[in-house]
């Protein structure tokens, strides 16, 4: 499967309450901001993408893609921007990531689809061998009806919902490291450096 077939939706709805409510996204790491890392990681350019956010538009649009914010009110998790994505999205497949996340596993996007194909499944969650990351998705367009009404129900809880499809993992194993996100000034600096090494 090709990427021709694919949208990639960067979450940056959060409220980052632990950095402060700093936009995490925004936020500079090893010298350009944290979605443009994710950005650069996934080879946005290859395929459609978006950004799903609720403030700071703006400046998300100067990354120069399209950026959406929640239909859901009050900042209501991310299954709200998962379902505008799969709103706004023109293919059959979707992949959502958090913005969070600069250092993920450059591959990513090919094993999920890999694993996708090979259980004809609905939904895929990557994980490595210390957890599951739910937010980390691919999934099918048409799924949006079912994600529409578990969110008019009230509900948010991202596993609960993706457990009612046909859900398959993807493995990571041996590269938590790469799913690290920052939620404190003291994991920023530490990814920074892993990303400034990374590099040199």
């Amino acid at each position: 499967m090709s990427n021709a077939n694919l949208t990639l939706a960067v979450l940056a709805g959060g409220q980052a309450r632990r950095m402060n409510g700093e936009d995490k996204g925004l936020i500079e790491v090893a010298g350009k901001p944290m979605v443009q890392h994710v950005l650069d990681r996934l080879q946005a350019n290859t395929m459609a993408t978006m950004l799903i956010s609720n403030r700071n538009q703006q400046r998300y649009g100067e990354l120069g893609y399209p950026v959406y914010s929640d239909e859901v009110p009050d900042f209501a998790g991310p299954l709200a921007g998962i379902c505008r994505a799969l709103q706004q999205a023109q293919t059959e497949f979707v992949i959502a990531v958090p913005c969070d996340t600069p250092m993920l596993p450059q591959d990513l996007i090919p094993q999920m689809l890999a694993t996708l194909t090979e259980h004809n499944a609905d939904i895929v969650i990557a994980r490595d061998e210390q957890q599951d990351h739910p937010v980390l998705m691919l999934l099918k367009r048409n799924l949006l009806g079912s994600l529409q009404q578990f969110l008019s129900d009230g509900e948010r809880k991202v596993i609960r919902w993706c457990q009612q499809h046909h859900m398959e993992y993807c493995d990571f194993n041996g590269q938590a490291h790469a799913f690290a996100n920052i939620n404190t000034p003291e994991q920023k600096q530490q990814l920074e450096q892993q990303l400034l090494s990374q590099n040199a």
